[in-house]
């Protein structure tokens, strides 16, 4: 795929606290009847769905008016074209659909509802390096397994760590920001992230940041 091959426009499928990161795959069950028309209409033409997270804030505030319809929640700038590469129709007519993320893409503007759905004119031209072999990723892995073990341990959070252990770097740092349920702000700096490597600072900061756990004895608060 090249940047020639994204559509100017796409589907979008605003899912809260989930990030598509290129080169990631990610199931989805799709039950809502516009959702189930934006799959199917990617079908019938270039299988890619824009995947974009709702922003927090938005979807917290009340228009206060009940007897007007709910306002679409604001969006962040920057989403993640998701190329559906299985499919399986239930008989229930839902789907099970599982998407491989392609490249990341600006948000422009929205273009209205098609079918229920959000479509939006999107640019996908800063993140052209998404869709080569791109860097070589250098971390601490050692280090970033440890946080992660923290992390897990602090939040009760299994794990299959043997698996964990077998991926490759690149895998590591593509799966782990997916699977770990950060906040969706802190989501969504892993995916605003340039590069790997500067994926992988951030993760480690958020690793080491959330499973913090303070020294036996010491407080979490600094002394008065």
């Amino acid at each position: 795929m090249t940047l020639a091959d994204l559509p100017p426009e796409l589907g979008l499928f605003p899912l809260r606290d989930t990030v598509l990161l290129p080169r990631a795959k990610l199931p989805l069950n799709i039950f809502e009847p516009r959702y189930i028309a934006l799959v199917e209409d990617a079908m019938a033409g270039s299988r890619l769905i824009g995947m974009i997270q709702p922003r927090r804030d938005a979807m917290d505030e009340d228009n206060g008016d009940e007897m007007q319809p709910a306002p679409l929640p604001a969006l962040y700038d920057i989403g993640c074209a998701g190329r559906i590469t299985s499919m399986t129709e239930r008989s229930d007519g839902t789907y099970a659909v599982t998407l491989l993320g392609m490249v990341r893409f600006r948000l422009l503007r929205e273009t209205g509802l098609h079918r229920g759905y959000r479509r939006a004119r999107i640019d996908a031209s800063s993140f052209a390096s998404d869709l080569t072999d791109g860097e070589d990723p250098f971390y601490d892995r050692p280090r970033m397994i440890t946080a992660l073990r923290r992390y897990c341990r602090r939040r009760g959070f299994g794990a299959r760590w043997s698996v964990i252990e077998q991926m490759d770097d690149e895998a590591l740092l593509i799966t782990l920001p997916m699977i770990c349920p950060f906040p969706a702000a802190e989501k969504q700096a892993l995916l605003e992230s340039g590069s790997l490597n500067d994926r992988a600072r951030t993760l480690q900061t958020l690793l080491d940041l959330a499973g913090h756990e303070p020294e036996e004895g010491a407080s979490d608060h600094p002394p008065s």
